[in-house]
């Protein structure tokens, strides 16, 4: 079985997601993206290009996964066995050496069949901010 290692990157620049082709670092040790803008690709350079992984996971819809996405899940409130909603952003773990969100093991301790992404953290950052304030 092969896992699929894929990226996407958010240009700070276009305030846009782009699917990632190439990555490239020079002898200074700057990254140089080659994003597919539906045209001739582009180039995102360094700080403009925000990189993240495909975690290799699906959501509740199908939809794929991936580094700084937010997920809302249902959450259950044991003892009473109410449940509701929280927004968790999904983030790589170097204790654990895989992805989390939240306090969760993403695919392991998490039943992510209960979560949908509903966007990430570069272009609807008001999803964590707004549980923040509860």
């Amino acid at each position: 079985m092969t896992r699929e290692i894929k990226f996407r990157a958010y240009s700070s620049h276009n305030h846009k997601m782009y699917p990632v082709s190439n990555i490239e670092w020079d002898l200074d040790g700057r990254i140089w993206v080659i994003a597919d803008d539906g045209k001739n690709g582009i180039e995102l350079m360094d700080e403009e290009a925000h990189l993240m992984q495909y975690t290799g996971l699906h959501d509740k819809n199908g939809r794929k996964i991936y580094e700084n996405d937010v997920l809302q899940c249902t959450s259950y409130t044991y003892g009473n066995g109410e449940t509701g909603k929280v927004n968790l952003l999904v983030k790589y773990n170097e204790m654990s050496a895989g992805f989390i969100a939240g306090p969760y093991m993403l695919g392991k301790l998490m039943d992510i069949r209960k979560c949908e992404v509903i966007g990430n953290i570069f272009e609807n950052p008001e999803l964590l901010e707004a549980q923040q304030h509860d």
